[in-house]
């Protein structure tokens, strides 16, 4: 069974010590700095040697779980292994750049974001493409901004955006904060949004559809074209969520379908380690009528030289400099080395190992949406005698991060389940089988369930407690 690991501070013993600055010409420029700027000592700093010191956090990163050390099921965020390739590119010293640095300097790295750009355009079907969002929900702002932007220049920036209960959270925030009022609509009993009930939602007040798709409950938005034409019938336009983009690039371009905006999660489909807050970068694209709204810089190339334009018609400015340049670095590297051909394989594969799961597990769980879904799939705990939440715990014992829980919120219960097209079978059959067994429990043990994890560091918390009462700094008293 596993052990919490000692405190820093509680290895502490006085008189050790892991550096020595004596005898060296460190010494005597600290002795020269005036003695108000220098620190004499620090209350309670632990005192240990260097390899206590490194061993400790050696430790402690053990007991972080990562996609490389384990299967991480986490529905709609993607949270797939990226090549080691393109991290070594990325750290390549000719990419490495001062933001500040003249454009003829830097050529390379603008052709790197053009040609990245060029890519999402033939991806997407989109007419331009801007690399400066931050994130996917940076992304989804920015996009809703230049439909806000293109409709007050038609006269009128409309009231409301409607947003399907099956989209993904951040979508009702990045409208609101666009200066736009959220209206939810209605899944029908197949999961998807139904012509009929987008009609009845359909006024002049109304600038956009936020659709996600495929939407978290893992299914394609099959009514898209028409839901399309019967948006700019009404003079709105239709912004797609593209963060599940994995589940069909290579096969189905969004601009075919009449999407008017789409933001692309490069840190989840085109291979930038996700998680740990960033970094990220949420990359929009635009139709025809939208291009001269695009934030800037917007990069354009004229002979053999490439130049950055600060002067359109656009949204202005929304992050500093380019954009965040090696997650596009790593995005190129990854696009360059799959293909075109390769990259449709992703999507086959990604929707391969979801339904390959859901087909192993359809019998031992709810579905409460039996639609065909593609890239993750989505089950309940109705008619179980534990909880997701006990289920998903007892899984850290089986070495397998958990799933998504309780998300989407229209299925009570919720458990989102996303392979991605990374997984070996081998690691797939390991999940299923772990479930099973996990699920026996249920039925026959339910209180292993309730009181699990019991071999991680740390047991079951009180999640209601530390979410009212947080804790953001450790102090000593609190231990002692």
């Amino acid at each position: 069974m596993n052990r919490l690991p000692e405190l820093i501070f509680d290895k502490s013993k006085d008189g050790k010590i892991g550096y020595s600055f004596s005898g060296t010409e460190f010494s005597d420029d600290l002795i020269a700095l005036d003695p108000e700027q220098r620190r004499t000592d620090i209350e309670d700093f632990p005192q240990l040697s260097e390899v206590e010191i490194v061993r400790h956090y050696t430790n402690l990163s053990h007991l972080n779980h990562s996609v490389d050390s384990g299967f991480y099921p986490l529905g709609s965020c993607t949270m797939k292994y990226n090549p080691k390739i393109n991290e070594r590119i990325a750290e390549l010293q000719e990419f490495s750049a001062h933001p500040y640095s003249p454009l003829k300097l830097v050529q390379g790295n603008l052709e790197v974001m053009k040609t990245l750009e060029e890519w999402l355009i033939k991806i997407t079907g989109m007419a331009g493409f801007t690399l400066a969002p931050a994130a996917g929900a940076h992304g989804e702002f920015v996009g809703m901004k230049i439909i806000r932007k293109h409709l007050a220049g038609l006269g009128n920036p409309r009231k409301f955006v409607l947003i399907p209960d099956s989209a993904h959270g951040t979508n009702p925030a990045s409208a609101h904060f666009s200066g736009y009022r959220v209206k939810e609509i209605p899944s029908n009993a197949d999961g998807i949004i139904a012509v009929e009930t987008l009609e009845e939602h359909l006024d002049e007040d109304v600038a956009a559809l936020m659709m996600t798709n495929p939407n978290t409950l893992g299914i394609f938005e099959k009514n898209i074209v028409e839901i399309a034409e019967v948006l700019h019938k009404n003079g709105s336009l239709l912004y797609m969520d593209g963060a599940n983009m994995n589940a069909f690039m290579g096969i189905v371009k969004p601009g075919d379908l009449g999407v008017d905006v789409i933001h692309l999660n490069l840190h989840k489909t085109f291979s930038t380690p996700h998680g740990g807050g960033g970094p990220g970068s949420g990359p929009i694209g635009v139709a025809k009528h939208l291009v001269k709204h695009l934030p800037v810089p917007v990069i354009s190339k004229r002979g053999d030289q490439y130049h950055a334009s600060y002067f359109n018609e656009g949204i202005g400015r929304v992050k500093n400099f380019y954009g965040n340049f090696l997650v596009l670095v790593r995005a190129l590297a990854y696009l360059m080395a799959l293909g075109k051909e390769n990259l449709r394989k992703v999507a086959e594969d990604s929707v391969l190992n979801a339904n390959y799961i859901r087909k192993h597990l359809e019998d031992y769980l709810h579905l409460a949406y039996p639609s065909k879904t593609l890239h993750e799939v989505v089950f309940s705990d109705k008619g179980l005698d534990v909880k997701t939440l006990d289920i998903a715990k007892r899984l850290l014992d089986f070495g397998i991060h958990p799933f998504t829980v309780y998300f989407p919120l229209i299925v009570h219960g919720a458990m989102m389940i996303e392979p991605t097209e990374t997984e070996s079978k081998e690691s797939l059959d390991e999940f299923i089988n772990a479930m099973k067994a996990i699920l026996k429990e249920a039925e026959e043990d339910p209180e292993k369930l309730t009181r699990a994890p019991h071999t991680t560091p740390v047991r079951r918390l009180d999640e209601v407690q530390a979410a009212r009462q947080l804790v953001l700094k450790w102090q000593r008293k609190q231990i002692r």
